[in-house]
This record gives C-alpha cells, structure tokens and sequence, in this order.
C-alpha cells in the first residue's frame, strides 16, 4: 500500500511518498513543490493542483494524509493554507484516494512517541524509521513523510 503524506503550504509544500507491507515502511520518494514567490496567489494554487496531480499519476498512492491546519496567531495565514489544503483534498477527490488529516501533536506521538516532541526529534525517527542515511531534506519533505508514517500506523 503506498501512501502519500503532504505538509501542506502555499510557497513549499512538502510531500512524502512511503509503501508499507506489513510492518516494513519505506520511502518511495520526497520533496517539495514550490511555488514562486512572484505568483500571485491563484497561480501558486494551480502549482499546487499541478504538483499533486502529477505525484498521483506518477506514484498511484492508495491513501493520503494531510496536517490540519495551525493557525495560531496569524489567521490569515492560516486562510491561505486552508484554501491551498482546499486544493489537496480536491486532488485526492478527483482520484477517488481516501484522505486523512492529522493534528501536528497525533504526527508526533505516532513517530516520535511524544506530542510535544521537537522537530529534530521528529526528523530522526523519520529517517530511523524508513532506514534512510540522512534526515530527509527539505524539512517540509520530512514533515511530510512523517504525516504518511503516522496515517501508515493508523490503518
């Protein structure tokens, strides 16, 4: 089964593509689509559909998870990537892949065992977990990865 994670983000959003058969996960494949910062911001979304359309049809995943969105203090960001998480879950609509979404705290416990665990805490167990020799670059791709793990021991 492969399953493909998404750090969802309207300059980078990072994706992390693992297959898991039994209890054996590993990556398929990761990085980043990125928009250009000279986009306005219905060009960055149509790069997001582009990029997500085209690792579907590339990688035939069978699952999707997202990260909810964190807003904290900046609502308005948080707007933006709601309408970009918008067009993932369009992406996933239009493929017939089911699609999850995990809070930043369920992506944590489920790799790194604590919900308030650090990133670079996150990022190790990802790269432990999936066997890979370096953490996984950019740290959007890791997140991402993470996001898949997490759906991948939720199944």
């Amino acid at each position: 089964m492969k399953i493909l994670g998404i750090d969802p983000g309207t300059l980078i959003a990072g994706y992390g593509i693992i297959e898991k058969s039994g209890a054996e996960i590993k990556a398929v494949a990761y990085g980043s689509i990125k928009t250009g910062k000279d986009q306005n911001f219905p060009e960055r979304l149509k790069t997001i559909y582009t990029g997500v359309t085209e690792l579907i049809s590339i990688y035939k995943p069978d699952h999707m998870a997202v990260e909810e969105v964190f807003y904290g203090k900046n609502f308005k960001a948080a707007i933006k990537i709601g309408e970009g998480r918008g067009i993932i879950f369009l992406c996933a609509a239009m493929a017939n892949i089911p699609i999850a979404e995990y809070a930043a705290r369920v992506v944590k416990k489920a790799v790194a065992g604590n919900g308030n665990a650090h990133k670079g805490k996150v990022q190790e167990m990802v790269k432990a977990i999936l066997g890979l020799p370096e953490i996984p670059q950019p740290e959007d791709a890791s997140d991402a990865l993470a996001i898949a793990i997490c759906h991948g021991h939720r199944l």
